[in-house]
């Protein structure tokens, strides 16, 4: 069973017989030298004759060395392997099938095929027994592939009565919400900003990345946890523990923390600026030409989040809002019962400081979880259960497309959403477990939203 993303491809190796799982692992995407994102993949094939090619037979090798990897590790000969089931986007789903992936690359983004397709593996020079059938689940919508139905498989959404809202972030989100009476799906292109990209500090979760961040509002003082030591900043042996790793950036989750941690500081207002008269309070508060950033860690490299580091996360969080308000808005309803963050990243996010950055509606925290590469494990219950299969290609035939770019209330919602949390959404169930700063900007707003609020500074 294997899942192509367009940063890791992730493969499981299973028993048909037991449905024991053998052994997995994971590969970075050699499709990356060709492009970091979907859409400057899609770019190189309109741009160089050969460049479908030259991706198809790269995705392809990856995939032959992972089952060669697969199989060295659970002991199997890989002539052995007589079924697979494969999951991806859309575009990386078509470069895997050698189909021309350019009609995605502009509106109104259509598929070439959508539904489940069986071929034999042989067909697509994958080396495994020379019966071996490969399946692939069918893609959802233009920029929804294969990867949401596994993940709307595995999550089951139509299967139960309350509302389920299932998100994978990536440098392209896919939404979909519903329950048993209806289920909707949408795309949003949040760009790589949580990825790391576009962010000043920011990189890849890896050793050195910074991945947990608290802010103290009396001081503004920062403390954080760093991948690969045990202890925060402020505990004693940390700087010797990060000797081996230092601290070399800013990963994903800790990302949103920040921006999440300096606006319940008071640090930037809900608009998102950063308050430059902070600067009398703490040294922290650095000044950059018109605008200002906060200094997070003041070593080799130097790590700050920057104004424009603010903006870039911003974009991001209000494409992924719009998106999912506007499947709401289909759907007639004001609120959400439960969240499942999917996919790599989904893992490590903090439900809170996501509720609060504004990535996800107003929710009981305790219904907002993470199911790690749902994905994968969908692709998983389709390669061991055929009904499984049959299932899932009746849901993806009613679940209902949208297209974002396509709707017109879809600029009103992304504008909204580009305020701390919200402009508009009030987010009564995490104000039950956070303090939200009193509303503040720093330019005259005619006082906007709420009947003509007076605004004034907090923690003046």
């Amino acid at each position: 069973a294997c899942d192509i993303g367009s940063t890791t491809i992730a493969m499981h190796l299973v028993s048909l017989l037991s449905g024991r799982i053998v052994a997995s692992s994971g590969t970075s995407n050699p499709q990356i030298r060709f492009g970091e994102d979907l859409m400057s993949r899609v770019s190189y094939v309109m741009m160089n004759p050969d460049g479908r090619e030259a991706m198809t037979k790269a995705v392809r090798e990856a995939v032959n060395s992972l089952i060669g990897k697969v199989c060295g590790e659970g002991e199997v000969d890989r002539h052995d392997i007589l079924d697979m089931v494969f999951v991806a986007n859309p575009i990386m789903h078509h470069l895997f099938l050698g189909i021309d992936p350019t009609e995605l690359g502009q509106a109104p983004f259509a598929l070439a095929v959508s539904g489940a397709l069986q071929y034999w593996a042989h067909e697509l020079d994958i080396d495994v027994n020379r019966g071996a059938r490969l399946y692939t689940l069918p893609c959802i919508a233009g920029h929804v592939g294969a990867d949401a139905a596994g993940a709307t498989l595995s999550e089951g959404p139509y299967r139960q009565d309350r509302m389920m809202l299932l998100v994978d972030v990536g440098t392209n989100a896919e939404i979909v919400l519903g329950n048993k009476d209806r289920v909707v799906a949408a795309s949003s292109p949040t760009g790589p900003a949580f990825e790391g990209a576009e962010i000043s500090s920011g990189q890849r979760a890896a050793p050195g990345a910074i991945e947990r961040v608290r802010i103290d509002p009396a001081t503004l003082e920062p403390r954080f946890r760093v991948i690969g030591v045990d202890k925060w900043s402020d505990e004693e042996g940390f700087a010797e523990a990060a000797k081996s790793v230092g601290v070399t950036g800013i990963c994903g989750s800790a990302i949103i923390e920040v921006v999440a941690e300096m606006y319940l500081a008071g640090v930037i207002s809900e608009d998102g600026v950063v308050d430059g008269s902070m600067a009398e309070k703490s040294p922290r508060i650095l000044q950059n030409g018109r605008t200002f950033s906060y200094l997070l860690h003041d070593g080799e490299p130097r790590i700050t989040v920057t104004q424009n580091d603010i903006r870039a996360i911003q974009l991001a969080k209000s494409a992924l809002y719009a998106g999912i308000k506007l499947l709401m808005e289909k759907l007639g309803i004001e609120h959400v019962d439960t969240i499942r963050f999917a996919g790599a990243f989904g893992s490590f996010i903090d439900p809170k400081y996501a509720m609060v950055l504004g990535l996800i509606p107003d929710c009981d925290l305790a219904e907002v979880k993470a199911v790690g590469n749902a994905a994968g494990t969908g692709a998983l219950m389709a390669l061991l259960n055929r009904d499984h299969r049959r299932e899932i290609e009746r849901t993806v035939a009613h679940i209902e497309k949208i297209e974002t770019a396509l709707e017109p209330n879809f600029q009103q919602l992304f504008v909204n959403a580009m305020a701390l949390p919200n402009k508009v959404d009030p987010f009564p169930e995490l104000a039950k477990v956070v303090t939200l700063p009193e509303r503040k900007v720093l330019a005259d707003d005619g006082g906007g939203e709420g009947g003509g609020r007076r605004r004034r500074r907090s923690r003046e």
